[in-house]
């Protein structure tokens, strides 16, 4: 099997999930996403990289229950699965050991 390897707004995507646990849906991932980066996603990007991401295995998703508050739809639930968690601590590592590289870099002022 070849290495996995992932965008940055993939990565971003599955960190929020991971993050968000039991409440990781679209909205609750965009907003998430506003809250924390700073950073403006569309929600529909947001729900192609969550089945980009299922496909790939590093997500699975269920169906939760139906609320009045929407209309009696029920929202998709997505969870960070085995591999999915490995592969973020697998980036994780790498970025450490790269970043243990930058020598010490000096300012003056």
């Amino acid at each position: 099997m070849s290495k996995e390897y992932l965008g940055e707004f993939e990565e971003l995507v599955l960190t929020m999930v991971g993050i968000l646990q039991d409440d990781a849906y679209g909205n609750a991932i965009v907003n998430e996403v506003r809250q924390r980066v700073g950073r403006d996603v569309n929600l529909s990007a947001v729900h192609v990289t969550l089945y980009r991401l299922e496909d790939k295995g590093l997500v699975k998703s269920s169906m939760g229950g139906a609320t009045n508050a929407r209309g009696g739809r029920r929202k998709r639930i997505f969870q960070v699965t085995n591999a999915g968690l490995a592969l973020l601590r697998s980036m994780k590592e790498a970025r450490m050991d790269l970043w243990k590289l930058i020598p010490q870099l000096k300012f003056s002022v």
